[in-house]
C-alpha cells in the first residue's frame, strides 16, 4: 500500500492524543511524588518530575523505535528527511531531548535570568534573597547558583540593559513559535520545533484519502490568515517600541531642567513625593489614571510593565501625560 505525507489534521490530532497521555502520566506522577515526599518537597520538584513523566514517555515510544499511542491511533509514521528509512537511534535521541528537555532547560534559564536581574535593585535597597527553600540537590537551585555568579559580574548599568534583553528574548521565542505554527498550516510537514530542527516527517500508513487535497487547502488558508494576523502584531509592537523610544528622547531633553525655587519653596514635601524613587517628584508626569511620578521613575517602569503602581490599571507608554509648569 503506497505511503504519503500526512496531512495537518492527522499531525495535531496524533500530538492532542499524546498530550492527553502525558497529562495522564504526569498527574500520577504527580501525585506518587506528592503521597510520598510531600507537598513542600513537590512543589521543589515538580518541573522535574513532569520532565522525567514526559522522557520516560518518549523514550519508551519514540527512542526505542516505536510508534507513540497517538502516531498509532491515527496510523503515522516517523521518517528521516530522505523519506525512505525511519530515523536513526541518534535522530530519535536527538529528538526527544529537543522535545523534552530543551523547552523545560531554555524556560529555566530565562526565568532564573530575569529574577535575578529584578532582584539586583531590590537586593541593593536590603530586600535580600528568598529562595533559597530548596533542598540542595535542586536543579532550579543549582540554576539560580549559576545565574546569580553570572548575573553578579555585570555592573548596574550591563543589568539594566540586560533585563529588555531578556524580555526581548522571551517575547522573540512566542514569536518564533507562532510563524512555526503559520508554516505548519501553510505546508504541513514540520508541527513540533523539535521535528523541524532534527527533520523528521511522518507519513500516513493508508494512503491519500478522497478529501486529503481539501485538508491542506484549508489548513493553508488558515496558515496565510496567521501569518496575516502575526505581522500585525509584530507592528503593533513595533509601534509601542517606538512610543517608548519617543518618551526616552523626551526625557533627554528635560532631564537637565530643574524646578524653579519659587516651585520648590510653595510645594508640600509630602505631597509632591515620587512613590517609586520616594524622593521629591520632578518633571511630575500622569498616568491616564490620574496618578503622579517622575518622568524618569514612571518611564522606567513602564519598560517592563504597562500599568500604574498604584492602582495597576493597564494603560500603554504614549498615554503619559507630562506635565509642563506644574505647580
Amino acid at each position: 500500500m503506497p505511503l504519503v505525507l500526512a496531512n495537518q489534521a492527522q499531525l495535531i490530532r496524533s500530538s492532542q492524543k499524546d498530550e492527553h497521555y502525558q497529562t495522564f502520566l504526569r498527574n500520577n506522577a504527580n501525585e506518587a511524588f506528592q503521597t510520598l515526599a510531600g507537598s513542600k518537597r513537590w512543589l521543589d520538584w515538580r518541573k522535574e518530575i513532569e520532565l522525567l513523566s514526559d522522557l520516560a514517555y518518549y523514550v519508551l515510544t519514540t527512542f526505542s523505535g516505536y510508534q507513540t499511542l497517538g502516531e498509532e491511533y491515527v496510523n503515522i509514521v516517523q521518517v528521516d528527511p530522505t523519506k525512505r528509512r525511519i530515523p536513526s537511534r541518534v535522530r530519535r535521541g536527538l529528538l526527544v531531548l529537543c522535545h523534552t528537555f530543551v523547552p523545560y532547560l531554555l524556560d529555566k534559564v530565562l526565568v532564573c535570568l530575569e529574577n535575578e536581574l529584578e532582584a539586583g535593585e531590590e537586593n541593593q535597597g536590603g530586600g535580600g534573597r528568598r529562595r533559597a527553600a530548596s533542598g540542595p540537590w535542586s536543579l532550579g537551585l543549582w540554576l539560580r547558583s549559576g545565574v546569580r555568579k553570572a548575573v553578579g559580574l555585570l555592573s548596574e548599568h550591563q543589568r539594566r540593559a540586560c533585563l529588555p534583553a531578556v524580555f526581548a528574548l522571551q517575547k522573540g521565542l512566542t514569536l518564533l513559535h507562532r510563524v512555526h505554527v503559520a508554516l505548519f498550516y501553510i505546508h504541513g510537514a514540520f508541527y513540533h520545533l523539535s521535528k523541524r530542527s532534527t527533520g523528521v516527517s511522518y507519513l500516513h500508513v493508508l494512503g491519500m484519502s478522497s478529501d486529503d487535497r481539501a485538508i491542506r487547502t484549508s489548513y493553508r488558508i488558515l496558515g496565510f490568515v496567521s501569518l496575516i494576523q502575526l505581522v500585525i502584531t509584530v507592528v503593533l509592537q513595533l509601534n509601542n517600541f517606538r512610543q517608548r523610544q519617543r518618551a526616552r528622547q523626551e526625557w533627554k531633553l528635560y532631564r537637565n531642567l530643574t524646578p524653579s525655587p519659587q516651585h520648590v519653596e510653595s510645594s508640600c514635601p509630602r505631597a509632591a513625593r515620587c512613590i517609586l524613587c520616594l524622593e521629591e517628584r520632578r518633571h511630575s508626569t500622569s498616568t491616564p489614571c490620574g496618578h503622579l511620578f517622575c518622568w524618569e521613575c514612571i518611564t522606567e517602569w513602564c519598560n517592563t510593565k504597562t500599568e500604574c503602581p498604584l492602582c495597576r490599571e493597564k494603560f500603554q507608554p504614549h498615554r503619559l501625560v507630562y506635565l509642563r509648569n506644574y505647580n
